[in-house]
């Protein structure tokens, strides 16, 4: 007898998703972090500083602007402290609190929650969104979904544009918009370069996508932090858990637990798990099951927190919040935040001790050394200069370290806000008085209306 075949997929179909709206004390905190990352976003690149933009990444000129410091591309430094602060700051808040990033922070999240509000604005809650879905279509229905993805790709378009205006400059950025729709008829605006067009509907399309279309499977495919989270927790992460104990058995009337399975921890996650079935990698921590539930009990007059944030060690040895709150401050904690606090203090002394001054020094490779009059040595370099400063500088060259060292050309360069200079620089000495070969000498670089910022940069002078 032939067996019958069974053709199985290894890809799950998407199930749609229809998030509940839920209020409490935790979606209050999501909405704040949304407002202020947004504000943060969106305001910034139009703050003026100094005649220019406040912040301002301008990779075509190799300079970063951030407020009142400039840094260049020898200031790379700093990115990987930066690179490092986040990364260790990721462990931390992982290891005492779990996916709080995740939950509350996250662009992936932020921009999710944004257009899941003006879904629910357009076409209404849960109930009232899955009616729709599951109506035949209609004028009604496609102008209203034609109105909630107009609304969309206009938020995303801003979302990328504003994206742009931190590379190159913002206001610039909108005349050439404006430009491009003729709003600004007359002005003498450039048009709007291919790479700027490019990036501004590329980080829209991604947003648009990402936040409209794709939502919980960038966290539970794409996202690679859902994966390795489990390696960050331990017995003592506070993580979203279901107090089993008194929940259980579920269900309405006498001998049964406190949950009613009414389901609404379900219905307001927006990745779609049910928390009662334990911790899974889905979970991104925003605690809209908390809300959720806790609204639920207060109907019902019952105690909040079923569903709380708590440890497995909590759970299982019945620990007070105190208590639990104590075994927060464990050695792996206590290691995370020495190591986080001595990076951060470190840089924030290097930014405060940092010389605005940089000097590179490259030997001319035409010629090692010459013959000059007078029986002299001659070796020729090159002297970049920068000058970090938003204020035109004077500086001053000498050379020492070798016997009898001349300084041949102009000890002094004049170098314009945040700009650098290339500086030949002629260095000779009497070849009687050095032996054959390469000798250390400093270049020494100093401001003249300010003496304390002065650089020096080792160098090799060849008598041949």
């Amino acid at each position: 007898m032939k067996a019958d075949v069974v053709e199985q997929s290894l890809y799950e179909v998407r199930k749609a998703i229809y998030p509940r709206a839920v209020r409490g004390w935790f979606a209050a905190w999501r909405w704040l972090l949304v407002w202020g990352t947004q504000l943060v976003f969106y305001g910034v690149a139009w703050l003026p500083w100094n005649g220019r933009q406040a912040v301002l990444f301008d990779i075509v000129h190799r300079k970063f602007y951030i407020f009142g410091l400039v840094f260049w591309p020898q200031d790379i430094i700093y990115l990987t402290v930066l690179l490092i602060i986040s990364a260790l700051s990721l462990f931390l808040f992982t290891t005492v609190a779990g996916r709080l990033w995740c939950g509350y922070a996250c662009p992936q999240t932020v921009y999710t929650e944004i257009f899941m509000w003006i879904e629910r604005k357009v076409e209404g809650d849960r109930n009232a969104r899955m009616k729709l879905d599951g109506s035949a279509f209609s004028l009604k229905k496609f102008a209203i979904k034609a109105e909630k993805h107009a609304i969309w790709i206009a938020l995303a378009l801003w979302t990328g544009f504003t994206f742009v205006g931190y590379v190159t400059p913002i206001r610039e950025l909108w005349g050439e918009v404006t430009a491009l729709f003729g709003l600004n008829a007359g002005a003498p605006v450039p048009a709007l370069g291919p790479w700027e067009t490019f990036w501004i509907l590329f980080y829209g399309f991604a947003t648009y996508g990402n936040a409209g279309w794709m939502r919980e499977q960038v966290c539970t495919y794409m996202c690679p932090y859902a994966r390795f989270q489990s390696a960050m927790f331990d017995k003592d992460t506070m993580i979203i858990t279901y107090d089993r104990l008194r929940g259980e058995p579920r269900g309405k009337g006498d001998g049964k637990g406190d949950c009613v399975d009414c389901s609404i921890c379900v219905q307001v996650c927006p990745t779609g798990i049910d928390i009662r079935n334990g911790l899974q990698y889905q979970c991104i921590g925003c605690a809209a099951c908390i809300d959720g539930c806790d609204q639920v009990m207060a109907k019902l007059d019952r105690p909040k927190g079923l569903i709380r944030y708590s440890t497995t060690h909590a759970l299982e040895q019945k620990l007070t919040r105190a208590q639990m709150f104590r075994r927060a401050l464990r050695p792996r904690v206590l290691v995370y935040c020495a190591i986080l606090a001595t990076v951060v203090g470190a840089a924030a002394l290097g930014l405060w001790l940092r010389v605005p001054l940089k000097v590179d020094v490259i030997r001319d490779r035409a010629a090692i050394a010459r013959e000059a009059e007078g029986g002299l040595v001659e070796n020729i370099y090159r002297l970049q200069v920068m000058n970090p400063t938003e204020n035109p500088r004077e500086f001053e060259i000498s050379v020492a370290g070798a016997a009898a060292l001349q300084l041949v050309t102009e000890p002094r360069v004049a170098i314009g806000a945040t700009d650098s200079r290339m500086v030949p620089v002629r260095v000779r000495a009497d070849a009687a008085l050095l032996a054959p070969g390469p000798h250390k000498i400093r270049f020494r670089v100093r401001a003249i209306d300010d003496p304390a910022v002065s650089v020096e940069e080792k160098s090799v002078f060849i008598v041949r």
